[in-house]
C-alpha cells in the first residue's frame, strides 16, 4: 500500500487511543501504564500468536484483538502505536506498522544490530511515519535526579559505565546472542550519551571484544566538551550494573540503576536522592516516557529520543566492540 504519512496533526482536546503490538512482558508494562494516564485509552493488540493477544486482551479489557496489522488500524484508527516485539521481528513489523499514520513507540533496540537499524530507518524515512524508541532509563526519576544536580556543575565528567552480560543463559536466537550488545548492553552503554556532552571525538578499545571467547571488554570515549567515558563490561563473569559520574565538586551513582546517591567532596558518604513514586508503582521510567509521548500527541514540546539518537547509541556500541 502507498503510505498516509504521520497525520501529524494536534490532539489538545479529546481521548488518546493507543495500540500495542506483541503480548510479551513489556508490551503488558506499556499498556499498565498508557491505560493509567487521564484521557488515554489502549484500545487494541495484535500479536503473532493470538491466544497470547486475547490473554492479554482480557487481562486489560481491550475491545480490539487484531487479525492483522492492518486489521488493527482500521478496527483502532489509533492515534499512538507502542511496538513491542522480539529483536529479530521488528523489521517486518515495521515494514508493515510505518505504513499507517499513528505515531509510533518502539521498544529498544531498534534492530537486532546497527545495519538492521539503518533498515528499520530507511523504512521511517519511506514510509513518513514519525518513530521515536523507548529508552526507559532515560526517565528513571534517578537518571533525571543526577542531569539536574550536573545542571550546577561545571568541569569535566569522568563517566564510569559497568556492564554485565551472560547471553548465553536466556534461551534466545543465534543471531540475538551475536548481537547480544545491541540487544542489552545498549541499556547501560546510552548512559555514556545521556551524560556525556558534546560530539563523540574518538572511541578507543583498550581491551577488545573477542566473539569466540567472551571475556573483559574495556573502551574510552573522549567528547568534544572534554568529558571522558570509561566503559567496563565483564561477558559470563560476576558483576552488577552501575553508572559512576565524577567532577571536582560531586560525585554521582546508580547502583543498582533505578536509584542514585550522591557524595559531596570532603564527605566520605553516599547520601540517597528521592525517587519518584511512578518507579515504584510502574516499571521503571515507562510512565514517565509516557507522559512526554502524551506531550508529543498533544503538540506540546516533549522530550523523546528518535530513530536517529537511537543509531547514535548503536553507532557507539559497534565502536566499542568493533562489530
Amino acid at each position: 500500500m502507498v503510505s498516509q504519512g504521520y497525520k501529524n496533526q494536534t490532539l489538545e482536546q479529546g481521548e488518546i487511543k493507543v495500540a500495542v503490538i506483541g503480548s510479551g512482558y513489556m508490551a503488558q508494562e506499556h499498556i499498565k501504564v498508557f491505560s493509567s494516564i487521564s484521557g488515554v485509552q489502549v484500545v487494541g493488540i495484535y500479536s503473532r500468536t493470538k491466544s497470547k493477544a486475547q490473554s492479554v486482551a482480557t487481562q486489560f479489557g481491550l475491545a480490539v484483538v487484531a487479525e492483522t496489522i492492518s486489521d488493527l488500524y482500521e478496527k483502532t484508527k489509533a492515534d499512538l502505536l507502542v511496538v513491542a516485539v522480539s529483536e529479530m521481528s521488528l523489521y517486518s513489523v515495521a515494514k508493515q506498522a510505518f505504513q499507517y499514520p499513528w505515531l509510533s513507540l518502539v521498544e529498544k533496540p531498534a534492530g537486532y544490530n546497527y545495519e538492521n537499524a539503518l533498515l528499520v530507518k530507511e523504512l521511517s524515512i519511506r514510509y513518513q511515519s514519525q518513530v521515536f524508541v523507548s529508552f526507559n532509563r532515560r526517565y528513571y526519576s534517578s537518571t533525571r535526579s543526577i542531569l539536574d544536580e550536573l545542571k550546577q556543575v561545571e568541569g569535566q565528567r569522568l563517566i564510569q559505565v559497568y556492564d554485565q552480560e551472560e547471553p548465553l543463559l536466556l534461551d534466545r536466537p543465534s543471531e540475538v546472542h551475536q548481537n547480544w550488545m545491541y540487544a542489552n548492553s545498549i541499556h547501560v552503554i546510552d548512559y555514556l550519551n545521556i551524560l556525556g556532552r558534546g560530539e563523540i571525538t574518538r572511541v578507543v578499545p583498550v581491551l577488545h571484544w573477542v566473539s569466540e571467547n567472551p571475556g573483559f571488554v574495556v573502551a574510552k570515549i573522549e567528547y568534544s566538551s572534554g568529558d571522558v567515558g570509561i566503559y567496563t563490561a565483564v561477558w559470563n563473569a560476576p558483576g552488577p550494573w552501575a553508572v559512576i559520574v565524577t567532577t571536582q565538586e560531586k560525585r554521582w551513582e546508580l547502583k543498582p540503576l533505578e536509584y542514585a546517591s550522591v557524595q559531596p567532596r570532603g564527605s566520605r558518604e553516599l547520601q540517597s536522592l528521592p525517587n519518584h513514586i511512578w518507579d515504584t508503582e510502574y516499571k521503571p521510567g515507562l510512565r514517565m516516557q509516557a507522559e512526554e509521548v502524551i506531550k508529543a500527541l498533544r503538540g506540546n514540546a516533549y522530550k523523546l529520543v528518535s530513530l536517529d539518537e537511537s543509531l547514535e547509541t548503536m553507532r557507539l556500541v559497534k565502536d566499542i566492540y568493533e562489530v
